[in-house]
């Protein structure tokens, strides 16, 4: 397959990216040549993301064949047609010579050029609509289904592929009701974790913020904090990730990716119960700041917590607690420090912290 330049491509506007067939290749069925160019293409036009980003997630929504049967007939036929144009225009003499031969010779390549876009443009028509029955087998739209867990909920989602997705509180994910044959693809808001049956012909794909987390088969954890800040901790399998500039890391187990909010990045170890814990049910501090706890708490059981005082300088509080009540955990972080604390519904009041 020959592949398309760059250039025609910078004028175009969300309709003309749905109709595009090496973009709906794309995105319905990339692979190795497909997807370098279009990455490369993004990153040297970046004014163009958020329609590209439109568009695939418009396609995405519909199912396509890979291939449509088109018949040899229909082929010899059609090429008949175009030598039975231009052949006659071969024995055709210009009045004049020079200048009126180069004329001809234009004219000539002019109609042959007008044929040859109009069978290429009468073939992409047949191929959509040949029938109304592979009209029906072509495009399907698949409904997309949304998950919303409010702080203080958590929920365990089991995918049409058999993976699992264990959503933490004060998160969102977004996914097909059924998967295509090419492509599992969910995009994440806040933390969720990922446990992903391998197949080896249909990558796992989890979209987030500005980074995408591609796996085949693999568990790991997905954090995506308010302000940009993403951590990908890799618990089994390899996954990459992917940020929207082209830059891409790749993650072996025990292997964490932070992305800060201005689109650095590192990888690190991580400790699997402060970062994994929450799906055990256990809320776990180390050496969290107050205002971390107070994050912590909030989004765990769905309060909100109001301060009266100052904290110290240099406060932080290290802990674990399994499936506790709130009060419980109140307790237990201020009870040595001489701070009092009321709740009332679904509001906790915490008194002068020294």
């Amino acid at each position: 397959m020959e592949y398309p330049t760059d250039m025609r491509y910078k004028e175009y506007e969300l309709e003309h990216f749905l109709v595009d067939e090496f973009f709906i290749q794309w995105v319905k069925f990339p692979d190795e040549n497909n997807r370098h160019f279009w990455e490369k293409w993004l990153q040297e036009h970046p004014e163009k993301r958020t329609i590209v980003q439109e568009a695939a997630q418009l396609i995405r929504a519909v199912r396509y064949r890979s291939t449509i049967p088109v018949t040899d007939t229909v082929y010899v036929e059609t090429f008949e047609n175009i030598v039975r144009f231009t052949g006659p225009m071969e024995y055709m003499k210009p009045h004049g010579r020079g200048v009126g031969h180069l004329l001809g010779f234009l004219t000539l390549r002019k109609v042959v050029a007008v044929l040859v876009l109009g069978f290429c443009g009468w073939m992409s028509v047949a191929l959509m609509f040949q029938t109304a029955e592979e009209v029906a087998d072509v495009a399907e739209e698949i409904p997309l289904v949304t998950k919303e867990n409010p702080a203080g909920v958590k929920s365990l989602i089991t995918l049409t592929d058999g993976s699992k997705v264990y959503l933490n509180a004060g998160s969102s994910i977004q996914y097909p009701k059924e998967f295509d044959s090419n492509l599992r693809e969910v995009s994440l808001t806040g933390e969720a974790f990922f446990d992903i049956q391998p197949e080896s012909d249909r990558p796992f794909v989890v979209r987030t913020g500005n980074a995408r987390v591609e796996v085949l088969g693999t568990s790991f954890n997905v954090n995506q904090q308010e302000g940009g800040k993403l951590a990908v901790a890799l618990v089994t399998g390899k996954v990459r990730v992917k940020d929207d500039k082209g830059s891409q890391v790749q993650l072996v187990p025990s292997e964490m990716l932070v992305m800060k909010e201005g689109g650095e990045f590192y990888k690190t170890a991580f400790d699997p119960l402060e970062v994994l814990g929450w799906k055990e049910k256990q809320l776990v501090f180390k050496k969290d700041t107050f205002e971390s706890v107070k994050q912590k708490i909030e989004n765990w059981y769905g309060v909100e917590v109001q301060v009266n005082g100052r904290v110290p300088r240099g406060w932080a509080y290290t802990g674990v607690y399994q499936d506790e009540m709130l009060d419980n955990v109140l307790a237990g972080i201020f009870y040595t420090s001489g701070t009092t604390y009321k709740i009332e519904g679904k509001k906790v009041t915490i008194n002068n912290p020294k």
